[in-house]
């Protein structure tokens, strides 16, 4: 699991359209377009404007809005650029001037001195920094690349794994060949965001929807059945671990116990199910993926069969059926 290097360039340089456009361009300070943002949180730097430096979040995004840009233009009409300065003099990786505001030139000029990159966007303060967290939120996500095969199938995200040869690939070739979708074969990139959902695609878009099926080779599963066949990336939902049928082992039979896996500290249910000739896998994650949404919307099959039995147990209809009528009096 890789720490994530992110630069002012890199922020630049996102390509993100439409309600996740953040219309950043760079106004001045061009050669310090490589200082590291570590930090993924802004800061509205109107205390440090006003000379109090104490606690001042220097390592995050400066953020000069409506009240900052004001106080900024107060500040340079009477002449008190040391604390322009004072600020510079702290290893600011950015400042980004919201509502499409020119800095004073005199603000250009000490940014320009101390290497410090001054950004524009003609968005609105609030506007800006919900876009700028979201894309942070996804930047600095904690990630890592898994060896499987990540589906969709009626809605539900099922990240398939087990053994080189278990039939992964082959099963997720059924299942699309039944109306759902891939998302990635072979290496599944994970990455976790807001701390509590996992997200999953592959990690190189030219190859995520290629598959290698054996004695067959590489396919095209956008080419071959469509661009309804494949998705870019989805939510973990459920892990289902394949693995070849073991006699000597006792597998679940009722599932009234919920088994997990952590998946960059996040719970997800998972399917232990054994592979032998005869047994459809694909059926079978499809009936998967239908009881792990009836189980979201508060119905628990497994259980409620446990309820049912042990209420028959408890009643007289049992009672007559085991010991008869003769032997109850």
């Amino acid at each position: 699991m890789a720490s994530k290097s992110f630069t002012v360039l890199d922020l630049l340089d996102l390509e993100l359209k439409g309600h996740n456009s953040l219309n950043l361009k760079c106004v001045s300070g061009r050669r310090g377009l490589s200082r590291k943002i570590t930090i993924p949180d802004v800061n509205r730097p109107g205390l440090a404007l006003s000379g109090f430096y104490d606690s001042f979040a220097h390592q995050r995004v400066q953020l000069f809005g409506r009240g900052e840009n004001a106080y900024l233009s107060k500040i340079i009409k009477e002449k008190n650029l040391d604390t322009i300065r004072q600020l510079f003099s702290y290893s600011i990786p950015c400042c980004v001037f919201t509502h499409g505001f020119i800095p004073p030139s005199e603000f250009i000029s000490i940014s320009e001195d101390s290497g410090c990159p001054v950004l524009l966007t003609d968005l609105e303060s609030t506007e800006f920094s919900t876009r700028l967290l979201r894309a942070f939120s996804d930047i600095f996500a904690l990630r890592k690349s898994m060896h499987g095969v990540f589906v969709e199938v009626y809605g539900l995200g099922i990240l398939i794994l087990g053994s080189s040869g278990v039939g992964k690939s082959e099963t997720a070739l059924e299942l699309i060949e039944r109306g759902h979708r891939l998302v990635a074969d072979d290496i599944v990139e994970i990455r976790c965001v807001n701390g509590n959902m996992v997200l999953g695609q592959g990690p190189n878009k030219m190859i995520s929807h290629h598959m290698e099926i054996r004695g067959l080779g590489i396919i095209n599963i956008q080419q071959l059945y469509g661009v309804g066949a494949i998705r870019e990336q989805k939510q973990v939902q459920l892990v289902v671990k394949l693995e070849e049928w073991d006699a000597q082992k006792v597998y679940d039979r009722l599932g009234t116990e919920e088994n997990t896996m952590d998946l960059l500290g996040v719970k997800i249910p998972m399917l232990e199910i054994p592979v032998k000739p005869g047994r459809n896998i694909p059926i079978i994650l499809e009936t998967a993926a239908m009881n792990e949404r009836l189980k979201t919307m508060g119905y628990f099959s497994a259980r409620e069969f446990n309820q049912n039995v042990l209420k028959w147990i408890e009643s007289t209809e049992a009672e007559s059926t085991y010991y008869g009528n003769d032997d109850i009096y």
